[in-house]
């Protein structure tokens, strides 16, 4: 019943019957091709990734995954294609319509690459493993980035001189109007040449723990107009890179090791050879333990305070680790804590001595004894 109508409607057009079915032939196809498309993503494609992942190697799985995507358009290229064979209102070789199913195929190629060259996609990584970590993290997505934009302005030159349009005069063009352009983006030209300066110098990596005037957290991200890094508090900070790469970075990831330094006060009743037994013990203790740094050990009585005697204590931890840092001064302090005890001596606090005169004290019993 719907069939007669869509064939009379038709039909009241001015077309024939062999051209209705020539035109419900091509829409067949290509309605099966696009059945095809979701058969295969969803059997084949599956089977096909989970015999890549039993290989040795991750590089086939993330070119598969990479180009999924652009294997299901395939599939309809394809089918528009050979639909068109049927398709009574335009002819298959029609120069246009080549012209277009070309530069599809062009930007489907482009897209998959894409897809690979996204630090996101692991096989820039794959590939930095085999070469033993030569690459640098930092320069993994800034690398990512410069092939991306080198594939989109290739694919975009090639499907330009598929339509006849004369790239090279886009080229002298942009020559011609890069001073204004330069002039027009100063910020964003600083910020590159920034970025361009992190990467070459390489004053830290993707991971490391970095403190500047701007901000001090962990890096995660570095392209063409910022670096991200993440504050301990669990913020994300972006940084222009002309602004981090004029500035003093401090790079505690690259720590050989990590420094603790104090001053214990021991209280006035300290004897001068109890604190020779305690400068001693302690610096002893120090040498022998297994997580101090041996090069540079300093125990010494430093200075007389107000209300202490100040024993300078300073000294390495092997471990730049945070977490692990804050347990060996828990681990030092006890130990010191340990010593004071032992020779019986305590630690200072705030307090003042005041004394007075036989005078004063004999008009302070006087007034009491009047009250």
């Amino acid at each position: 019943m719907f069939f007669d109508s869509f064939v009379m409607a038709f039909s009241i057009a001015g077309l024939d019957s062999e051209t209705l079915k020539n035109l419900g032939i091509s829409i067949g196809i290509l309605l099966l091709f696009i059945l095809f498309r979701n058969l295969f993503t969803k059997y084949v494609f599956q089977l096909i990734l989970k015999l890549s992942r039993k290989t040795p190697t991750e590089i086939f799985t993330q070119i598969f995954l990479g180009f999924e995507r652009p294997l299901g358009w395939a599939f309809i290229i394809v089918g528009l294609y050979i639909a068109m064979d049927y398709f009574p209102f335009m002819e298959q070789q029609n120069a246009l319509f080549l012209k277009f199913l070309r530069s599809m195929i062009i930007v489907l190629i482009t897209w998959g690459f894409f897809n690979l060259s996204s630090p996101a996609s692991g096989i820039i990584i794959s590939l930095n493993q085999k070469l033993n970590n030569k690459i640098d993290l930092i320069l993994i997505p800034f690398i990512s980035r410069i092939i991306r934009v080198i594939m989109i302005a290739i694919s975009i030159s090639i499907i330009g001189q598929e339509f006849n349009y004369d790239v090279n005069g886009l080229v002298a063009g942009l020559g011609l109007g890069g001073l204004a352009f330069a002039l027009a983006a100063k910020e964003a030209v600083g910020n590159l040449i920034g970025g361009v300066v992190i990467v070459t110098e390489k004053p830290f990596s993707i991971g490391d723990w970095i403190l500047t005037p701007s901000v001090e957290g962990t890096v995660e991200d570095i392209n063409f107009r910022s670096t991200k890094v993440r504050t301990f508090s669990q913020a994300l900070v972006t940084v222009p890179n002309s602004t981090l790469a004029n500035e003093p970075i401090t790079n505690w990831s690259r720590m050989g090791k990590r420094r603790i330094t104090f001053h214990l006060g021991l209280n006035y009743q300290t004897t001068k050879e109890q604190i020779q037994r305690v400068v001693s013990r302690i610096e002893q203790m120090l040498v022998t333990h297994e997580e101090i740094h041996p090069d540079t050990i300093m125990v010494a009585f430093d200075h007389y305070n107000e209300s202490s005697l100040d024993i300078l204590i300073y000294f390495f931890t092997n471990s730049t680790v945070w977490a692990e840092h804050v347990k060996i001064k828990h681990d030092v302090n006890l130990k010191i804590m340990g010593i004071l005890e032992e020779e019986g001596v305590e630690v200072a606090f705030p307090s003042r001595t005041i004394y007075v005169s036989p005078q004063t004290n004999e008009l302070l019993e006087t007034m009491g004894s009047l009250d």
